[in-house]
Order: structure tokens, then C-alpha cells, then sequence
């Protein structure tokens, strides 16, 4: 089985509540959505293929338990389930980070799902599959990147009347890096008593916002 690899390498969690923690990073190539705000263009088109056994012994190299699934858009590739099924029988603790166009059912219960939901300014605001509300798990984790009051007021209105059943501490407002101050966020989310998280790209901060493999 052979799957389309962008990189792969060892940082610290930038996001999610897992933030802060040395992770592995397998950035797999493609992606069916154009953000206008993604700071990942060159996982569309740069891609090596590596099978599962070279993947493994990739990974190995580093000493970490921690492995994040990302992209691009990971679940395009028929292999990403059969290979987060692999990490996990091998004791790696797995994150998994889609852009919530892709059904999530056949993922592994024990992989933590990170939902990116699309707002406004993204201009993909209608990518979201609704489906997936009904496979999210007390585990799984939602974002929403803010670059505006217009995607604040979405990503609000979403978390009321679609995610009832996640606790805030897995739902994530982040902003733009360079396009709205966090700032105005906090400021909207303490004025709601919104029931999400305000979380800023910590990997952003320690580095060069267009520092790759960080």
C-alpha cells in the first residue's frame, strides 16, 4: 500500500489540547479545498510515495509516541485509515487533522479526530460534510479558524446549534495568524461566555510563521 507524502518530521504540538507536546508530524499530499488563508499551498502538489514499512521506519527514527495525520487533506488517500489503524497497534497515541469534507466513520475509535470547520472567510464555508456530527466522540476536537467577526458569529452559531454534545475544551477558535488580532476574539468569546477555547498556532509564536517542519 503506498501513500502520497508530503513530509515528515518532529516538532512540538502547535494546536488542539494537546498543545505543547513533542509530536510527529505525517503531512500527506493533496488537498480538494483552496482556503484563502492556508499556510500549507506546497502540500498540493510536493509529494514523495512511501509504503507502510517505510513510513514505520521513518517514524521510528524519532523518539516520540505522539504522531498528528494531517495535510493536504489526509482521508483523499485510501491508505490513511489502514495506516492510523498500524500506529495505533503499534502504541502511538494518533491525532488525526481533516478539513471535515471526508467522512470520518471508518477511522479508528481510538484515533482523536481534529474537525477543522470551516468559516467564511476561508471561502470553503460549505465544504463541511454533516454527517460527521454523528461520528464525533467525547474525544474528538473541533476547530474553527477566525478571520473575521463574520466567521466568529458562523463558528458561534455553529458551536449552539451543532455541538452540544462536546465538552468547550474541545472546541477551538483560532485565529489568522497576521489577519486579526487574538485580541478581538477574546474579547467576543468573554463577552458570550462562548463554550470554546480561544487557541493561538503556539508553533507560530516560538518561530517564523513561514518556518516549515516546525
Amino acid at each position: 500500500m503506498q501513500l502520497d507524502i508530503c513530509e515528515i518530521f518532529c516538532s512540538l504540538q502547535g494546536e488542539s489540547t494537546f498543545v505543547g507536546l513533542p509530536c510527529i508530524f505525517i503531512r500527506l499530499s493533496g488537498c480538494n479545498l483552496d482556503c484563502s488563508w492556508c499556510d500549507t499551498r506546497y502540500a498540493k502538489k510536493e509529494s514523495q510515495s512511501m509504503n507502510l514499512e517505510q513510513i514505520m521506519k521513518k517514524i521510528d527514527l524519532f523518539n516520540c509516541s505522539l504522531v498528528e495525520i494531517t495535510g493536504g487533506e489526509p482521508l483523499l488517500q485510501g491508505g490513511t485509515p489502514a495506516m492510523i489503524s498500524m500506529l495505533i497497534k503499534k502504541k502511538y497515541k494518533v491525532l488525526l487533522e481533516t478539513n471535515g469534507s471526508q467522512s470520518i466513520k471508518n477511522i479508528d475509535p481510538e484515533c482523536i479526530r481534529i474537525i477543522d470547520v470551516k468559516c467564511p472567510s476561508s471561502n470553503e464555508s460549505g465544504s463541511f460534510l454533516p454527517e460527521n456530527i454523528n461520528f464525533l466522540s467525547e474525544n474528538d476536537e473541533i476547530k474553527f479558524v477566525i478571520g473575521s467577526r463574520q466567521d466568529y458569529d458562523f463558528a458561534k452559531g455553529f458551536i449552539k446549534n451543532k455541538l452540544t454534545g462536546l465538552s468547550r475544551q474541545k472546541i477551538h477558535l483560532s485565529p489568522v495568524s497576521g489577519q486579526i488580532l487574538p485580541e478581538a476574539i477574546a474579547a467576543w468569546m468573554m463577552e458570550d461566555n462562548i463554550r470554546a477555547r480561544l487557541s493561538l498556532q503556539q508553533h507560530k509564536i516560538i518561530w517564523n510563521p513561514d518556518k516549515r517542519g516546525v
